[in-house]
């Protein structure tokens, strides 16, 4: 069940991320050029390879306890800003975010661009921009499946969800060529939140040397505790709160610091 709970929680949370990254790759390849787009994806997942072999190894030297102390209230932290957006989204205080939004604009703004050559690339300027959008959605890739696999002791793992994760929704955008603007994105952040906010709670308890009854199956009781806590927040904004008026969210919600790193 432990190696289950981590195998969702980082495909989930890795699929969110490759669809951000999927939009730019589409807008870019479908208005520019897709040889230079697909170089620029391939040497963005090349280089995020290097840093999760440099990493992982380097996570993993790092005493147990310690490790989840820290990388718990990271977690914690992270996973705490994706389900307050969720939430809110959920609410109607914060406008959806919007894949086909996002689409639009980097379409435009690679129409708008003049192609310039560069050795083997033909189009730099798709090249950098499916570099850029793909490595910086890819790093929060590899910030989760290194602190999550390591923790578990369970690194190859965390790769292969993180790796179905990516192949999924590059199939599907494969197949369709479009933005994945029909995903449920706010019920996947909805999910996500609720899991990173359960395991950063239990790892950094247990870092501080706390002892959960029934160890690792206590998570069978957090995890649904905290979905059910939010899920009475949303009902409770709902009756309470004014929703917003505003566009749908097209800004992306992510940085290279860590899921959802965006200011609120």
């Amino acid at each position: 069940m432990n190696g289950l709970a981590l195998f969702l929680t980082v495909f989930l949370a890795c699929a969110v991320e490759a669809v951000e990254a999927l939009t730019v790759v589409l807008a870019v390849g479908t208005t520019r050029q897709w040889a230079s787009t697909l170089q620029g994806s391939v040497a963005a997942l090349a280089a995020l390879a290097v840093v999760v072999a440099a990493l992982g190894p380097a996570v993993g030297a790092i005493p147990l306890g310690a490790l989840r102390l820290v990388v718990g209230a990271l977690l914690l932290v992270f996973g705490l800003q994706w389900l307050r957006k969720a939430v809110l989204r959920a609410a109607g205080l914060k406008a959806l975010h919007d894949e086909h939004a996002i689409y639009e604009r980097e379409a435009a703004g690679a129409r708008g661009a003049s192609a310039s050559r560069r050795g083997r690339v033909r189009d730099w300027y798709a090249f950098t921009l499916a570099f850029k959008g793909v490595f910086l959605e890819g790093l929060e890739v590899a910030f989760i499946v290194v602190t999550f696999g390591n923790n578990q002791r369970n690194l190859p793992l965390a790769v292969l969800a993180a790796g179905c994760a990516v192949l999924a929704v590059a199939g599907v955008g494969i197949a369709v060529r479009t933005p994945l603007a029909r995903v449920p994105e706010n019920a996947m952040k909805f999910a996500v939140g609720t899991m990173l906010t359960a395991f950063g709670t239990f790892w950094a308890a247990e870092g501080a040397g706390a002892t959960w009854p029934g160890s690792d199956a206590a998570l069978l009781i957090l995890v649904p505790t905290i979905a059910v806590l939010a899920a009475a927040a949303v009902v409770w904004l709902r009756r309470t709160a004014t929703p917003t008026t505003g566009p749908p969210d097209d800004q992306g919600d992510g940085d290279p610091t860590g899921p959802e790193g965006d200011a609120p």
